[in-house]
């Protein structure tokens, strides 16, 4: 499969961007967990191109995902995707395979090591303090909901901000979907087991403690739940009163 993989991304780069810079496959295919429904993730630098674009496709039965970007326009990503904390492109570009352009993406690949290892930039107190609220909410509503429609998109959220908060408190890249259970994982594999069998006894037989305990002790290390006395953008507008007194 990953052969096949290989040739059908050599031949579709070869056809439709045969003077680009290089050119990366990545995804699945490559770390060798491919799937039925697995795609093709294709990364092209092209400097003939004006600006990025990302398009998708059937190419000889392969669904294909292209990300075609110029010289300037991958650091911009790479940029805002440390930013956010969720390293998507850094991420495809470190783990891929070389189709063309072999000293051009060595350089990149590099680069995008560089950044991965250096890890996010640390959250400011005030930005903990943020997520911590909203984590102390989310729990608040998985705890007093008794519907169970709304409970399942409560807890929902409620693993997406717990891992996230649990990553990025500890200076770790996050991820959404499955990128968040892998990110946990490599962050450390004992707590990713004990959360993804807290969710998975709610998720099979609502049983929701083991989720409530796991979230308060989290809260707990890192200055417990947070309601009282907590304000956002109160600071400006007490600023701008000052000025106008």
């Amino acid at each position: 499969m990953n052969g096949d993989a290989t040739k059908t991304a050599r031949e579709l780069v070869a056809k439709r961007f045969p003077d680009c810079e290089t050119a990366l496959l990545a995804g699945s295919v490559v770390r060798g967990e491919a799937t039925s429904t697995s795609d093709l993730d294709l990364i092209v630098i092209d400097n003939n191109i004006m600006s990025s674009y990302r398009e998708s496709f059937i190419e000889k039965g392969w669904p294909v995902e292209l990300f075609v970007h110029n010289s300037s326009s991958y650091q911009e990503y790479f940029k805002s995707d440390c930013e956010r904390g969720q390293p998507s492109l850094p991420n495809m570009v470190a783990e891929s395979i070389v189709l063309t352009g072999q000293q051009e993406a060595e350089h990149i690949k590099k680069e995008a090591r560089k950044l991965l290892a250096k890890g996010p930039a640390c959250w400011t107190p005030k930005e903990a303090e943020v997520k911590r609220y909203f984590l102390t909410d989310a729990l608040d509503d998985f705890i007093g909901t008794n519907n169970r429609t709304e409970e399942l998109f409560i807890a929902n959220a409620l693993a997406e901000q717990l891992g996230e908060f649990v990553l990025r408190i500890n200076g770790q890249w996050t991820g959404t979907s499955k990128w968040l259970v892998r990110s946990l994982k490599r962050y450390n594999e004992d707590f990713a087991k004990q959360f993804l069998a807290a969710f998975e006894r709610y998720y099979s037989a609502r049983e929701k403690e083991a989720v409530i305990q796991l979230a308060e002790a989290v809260l707990h290390t890192y200055g417990g739940r947070l309601f009282d006395g907590f304000a956002q953008g109160k600071e400006g507008n007490l600023d701008e009163r000052r000025l106008l007194d």
